[in-house]
């Protein structure tokens, strides 16, 4: 079509209306965004408010998919289709509680609109009204209001309207809130982004998003096989894209081979670097996951746009401290202090990591490699008590005549002494359970007596133990038959009246008594436990509705 049109010898308005369609169509945006200012400008006729509705498509488009931020064009907000484009365009740039405003007044002039057709019934509006509602169905999915999102959607899917590429984007967003629950509702929803035209209607990366739910979808549903065919082919159609892959690797994790998952994507990571950032920190999750906590740290080193970031310093030394790797924990911070040092001397960044690194190294007796932190943290700033005391304190071992040298720097006595009533104090509010209360003595305990030197030792190892002296035995009760005493189990022994002729058992008594078995009760289940490496689903998608011409 582009071909066709582009070797036309008369380029008439008409046609360039078509021109600006068919490069929407080939997300073209920026060459589309030319061909309908244009024809804004150089128009007048009835048709003005589809071509700034067109307009308004092309910039949404441009907002959402390419992040362009908006650009004001005079377009007024005058019919319910300028307003829903504006609210898409805002989306795009993350401003939602205002797109989700701009929806509601889109909503309310959609209704006016209609309700002046005597022809238009209330049905006809709720389905015009159904790309709206999805829409702001779609934000509060973004802000968390899951519940109230999915309500939304469902009514939508309940309408039934006629356009499957909104049916597919609306079922598409309810899977990524089902996640790995609800997969039977999952199931049945994936059949609508399966229906005949979905492609014409959307843009590639919704296609794109909807294919990378497919294959999580058969991953939740243990169709391992379909998971691999779908990822695989995802991987050809996108071969720097890091999702397909990572999948893949969730895949092998729900299998239990890390192994083979941390293969994986090392491979892809050093095949496509410009997407290694989050290649290596899912291998380093899958290290720790397996224990190999030296090896994760060696992987989160080598992402340099990382590595000197105060959360990942943060981390590398945590992980260093859980091996006892003093010393490759202080080497980040090393790392890290130079790197300021050079791109930001002096910044609050850098000061907070020398302060950082001075407390770990003291924490760890490593007091001769503080002092230069602490130095250079008090020329910083001279008046900083705390780290001249930390100063002094590392010094004393290693110069006890700079540590007196420094001293001097510290305030006297009379200007740190306050007026201070301690009994005051002590008895203010909040000081509770300061003074410290004498000991109790236990019961019967005379505190003149000598304690007993083998009191902690039990009865029976003491020197003085006799054990207990044998007396008469007390009558068994319990013991046999429930509820009967010895003289009756007696008279119910046979073999005590070999003579005497079996006699039926006594009313109340057991033939044969159980005892229930010791220990018996019900055993909880076992909680389960979430498959590592999983990956969550792509956020959901949108649609901008177009002018003439169609979506």
């Amino acid at each position: 079509a582009l071909k066709t049109i582009e070797s036309a010898p008369d380029q008439t308005d008409k046609l360039k209306e078509l021109y600006g369609q068919v490069l929407y169509r080939l997300e073209r945006y920026d060459e589309c965004k030319t061909v309908y200012t244009d024809l804004i400008r150089n128009s007048q006729d009835e048709y003005e408010e589809e071509r700034k509705t067109n307009l308004a498509a092309v910039v949404a488009a441009m907002s959402q998919w390419e992040k362009v931020p908006m650009e004001d064009l005079g377009l007024s907000e005058s019919t319910y289709e300028l307003c829903y484009n504006t609210a898409c365009a805002l989306i795009g740039q993350g401003q939602l509680a205002e797109a989700f405003n701009t929806l509601r007044q889109a909503e309310e002039l959609c209704r006016v609109s209609l309700a002046e057709d005597s022809d238009v019934t209330e049905e006809d509006i709720e389905s015009e009204l159904a790309v709206i509602h999805s829409q702001m169905a779609y934000i509060m999915q973004l802000q968390g209001r899951t519940d109230e999102a999915l309500q939304l959607y469902n009514q939508v899917i309940k309408l039934k309207p006629s356009d499957v590429g909104l049916l597919a984007v609306t079922a598409n967003n309810i899977i990524t809130i089902n996640k790995d629950q609800n997969v039977f509702d999952s199931k049945k929803k994936v059949k609508l982004t399966n229906a005949e035209g979905v492609e014409y209607k959307l843009a590639k990366k919704q296609l794109q998003a909807i294919e990378f739910n497919k294959a999580l979808l058969a991953m939740y549903t243990n169709q391992a096989d379909q998971c691999r065919k779908l990822s695989s082919s995802l991987q050809s159609q996108n071969p720097g894209h890091p999702r397909p892959v990572l999948i893949q690797a969730a895949q092998l994790c729900r299998e239990k081979q890390h192994s083979k998952a941390v293969e994986l994507l090392q491979q892809f990571s050093e095949q496509n670097p410009e997407s290694a950032s989050g290649i290596k920190l899912t291998m380093a999750q899958l290290y720790l996951v397996q224990g190999h906590v030296t090896k994760a740290c060696d992987v989160l080193r080598s992402i340099e746009e990382f590595k000197h970031k105060a959360g990942m310093v943060s981390a590398l030394v945590t992980m260093y401290s859980h091996e006892e790797d003093i010393d490759g924990a202080i080497d980040v911070f090393k790392q890290a202090i130079e790197y300021y040092q050079a791109e930001q001397p002096g910044s609050a960044a850098h000061l907070a990591l020398v302060r950082e690194a001075a407390n770990f190294k003291l924490k760890h007796g490593r007091k001769k490699e503080a002092i230069s932190d602490l130095e250079q943290l008090w020329k910083q700033n001279t008046n900083d008590v705390h780290t001249l005391a930390q100063l002094i304190s590392a010094y004393s071992l290693v110069d006890t005549d700079k540590a007196k040298s420094l001293s001097k720097h510290l305030p006297s006595a009379d200007t740190m002494s306050f007026n201070v009533d301690v009994d005051e104090l002590e008895n203010s509010h909040g000081a509770t359970y300061v003074r410290k209360k004498a000991g109790k003595l236990p019961k019967n305990c005379d505190p003149k007596a000598t304690p007993d030197p083998e009191r902690w030792l039990p009865m029976r190892e003491r020197s003085y133990y006799r054990g207990k002296k044998k007396g008469k035995k007390k009558e068994a009760i319990g013991k046999g038959t429930q509820g009967a005493t010895a003289a009756a189990s007696a008279e119910l022994d046979a073999s005590k009246t070999a003579t005497s002729p079996p006699t039926s058992p006594r009313p109340g008594l057991a033939t044969g008594s159980s005892t229930a078995p010791s220990g018996s009760g019900v055993v909880p289940p076992r909680q389960q436990k979430p498959s590592s490496g999983a990956t969550r689903k792509k956020a959901p998608q949108k649609k901008k509705k177009g002018g003439k011409g169609g979506w």
